[in-house]
């Protein structure tokens, strides 16, 4: 366990260099340990919902649907079977990460929860697996270790929709279908990682999804391709509702575990959280690395509950997409995202849909608010006010921006958040220079 995965983190080591950060130190097995539970939490938790056999029907009507956005998984299977979909998903990419001999850091448990939250809208056993296939055989060519495209296999799984709409959604014979969707798939894992390497200039680090936007581009491309042999996606929305009372309980528990651990691996102590919200949370900004995993933890857990409480109190459904959401953002507390710099993007969208025509607890507003916090590092670089302002015009771009994928890109608000932080950040530049990181 004493690899890292390759990533430009200048802004980390000079923070460690320009002063000592006393992090409390957690050995890589209990790093794991604890993430493995998690996902396992998740898998198990099936069986309170659902029967076996209801589960095991459930997971094949999962595996077979075209799944592209927005398809929660507990409508077309049910609950049991989508949580099972996201614990086996999580541990898979737990043990890929432990296969590859790569550090339990910041950016593999954003990915990690980002898949688990994604398995219950659009990811499954099926089509994830052409997408790191691709990226493998990218290694390959480039004789890399797959260990340096590690990153960019598991979040480039958001093109899942691709492999299954192709497989199971244009009605053309099973097996040209299936054969089709599998080498689409491997064909756009075997393109994202110089493509996402050069995106990451675009947005300059402010959008925390640049695999989103990434895999945006790349879906817009295929989209395009489809489109001119006169094949196109139906607008689709599939949400559960009336669960609210049992997911809140349940989710309340979970983020209680997560937050116990954390605070018992922090030394039993909450020490170092006002440095963490300090950061900025540009990429890239490993809160492991930097604060401890314990401190992350705890962050993760505040994020959870701050994320579900927004929901609740604006009258919105706690379903499979927005539940992906809220995992999203508890991942990524690891990895840049804090209270301070979030709550800012909530307040935006908020506004934007009183101001606008987009309900506030309508499920596009919600996943707005919740993927919206992709761009978290401008509230924590510019201040609050830019963060609000960012979130007012996400809401717009973001509601224009799925046509061009198709939902074929699962990451829509990353795909958004990348265009919005190349046109906002000049502009905030040009009114208030980048503080940067209190801390470095």
């Amino acid at each position: 366990m004493g690899k890292s995965v390759s990533f430009k983190s200048s802004s980390i080591a000079q923070a460690l260099k320009k002063e000592k950060i006393d992090v409390m130190k957690v050995e890589e097995k209990v790093k794991y340990a604890t993430m493995i539970l998690f996902a396992l939490l998740l898998a198990l938790s099936a069986f309170i919902f659902n029967t076996p056999v209801e589960i095991a029907e459930g997971m094949l009507e999962i595996i077979i649907a075209p799944s592209i956005l927005v398809s929660d998984y507990m409508v077309i299977g049910n609950v049991g079977a989508a949580f099972l979909n996201a614990g086996l998903l999580m541990l898979i990419s737990i043990y890929l990460t432990y296969k590859n001999d790569v550090n339990m850091n910041g950016p593999i448990i954003a990915a990690a929860f980002t898949i688990a939250g994604f398995a219950l809208f659009g990811k499954n056993l099926f089509n994830i697996w052409p997408v790191l296939v691709g990226v493998y055989l990218r290694s390959v060519y480039q004789r890399e270790k797959f260990s340096k495209l590690l990153l960019p296999a598991l979040f480039g799984t958001a093109l899942g929709p691709l492999v299954s709409q192709i497989s199971f959604g244009y009605g053309m014979h099973p097996t040209i279908a299936i054969s089709l969707g599998l080498a689409v798939g491997v064909l756009s894992g075997f393109l994202l990682p110089p493509l996402a390497n050069h995106f990451v200039r675009f947005h300059q680090g402010f959008n925390l999804y640049n695999i989103g936007f990434t895999a945006g581009i790349t879906g817009m491309l295929f989209m395009a391709i489809f489109r001119s042999f006169g094949f196109d996606n139906p607008d689709t929305l599939y949400v559960a509702e009336g669960l609210n009372e049992p997911f809140t309980i349940y989710f309340a528990i979970y983020f209680g575990i997560m937050f116990i651990i954390g605070f018992l691996l922090n030394n039993r102590a909450f020490t170092g959280y006002t440095k963490l919200m300090n950061y900025s949370g540009r990429l890239v900004t490993d809160f492991v690395s930097l604060n401890g995993f314990g401190l992350s933890l705890i962050n993760m857990a505040l994020l959870g509950y701050l994320s579900m409480a927004y929901i609740l109190l604006v009258g919105g459904e706690l379903n499979g997409p927005i539940l992906g959401g809220i995992f999203t953002i508890i991942g990524f507390g690891a990895f840049g995202k804090h209270l301070k710099n979030v709550w800012p993007l909530f307040v935006g969208v908020y506004i934007a849909s009183i101001l606008q025509i987009w309900e506030v607890n309508s499920t596009a507003a919600l996943l707005a608010a919740l993927f919206g916090t992709t761009l978290a590092p401008i509230a924590g670089g510019y201040g609050w006010s830019f963060g609000i302002i960012a979130g007012i015009v996400h809401m717009a771009m973001v509601m224009n921006v799925g046509d061009l994928h198709g939902g074929m890109n699962l990451y829509n608000n990353g795909f958004s958040g990348g265009f919005v932080a190349a046109i906002l950040t000049p502009l905030f530049d040009s009114l208030k220079r980048f503080k940067g990181d209190a801390n470095y």
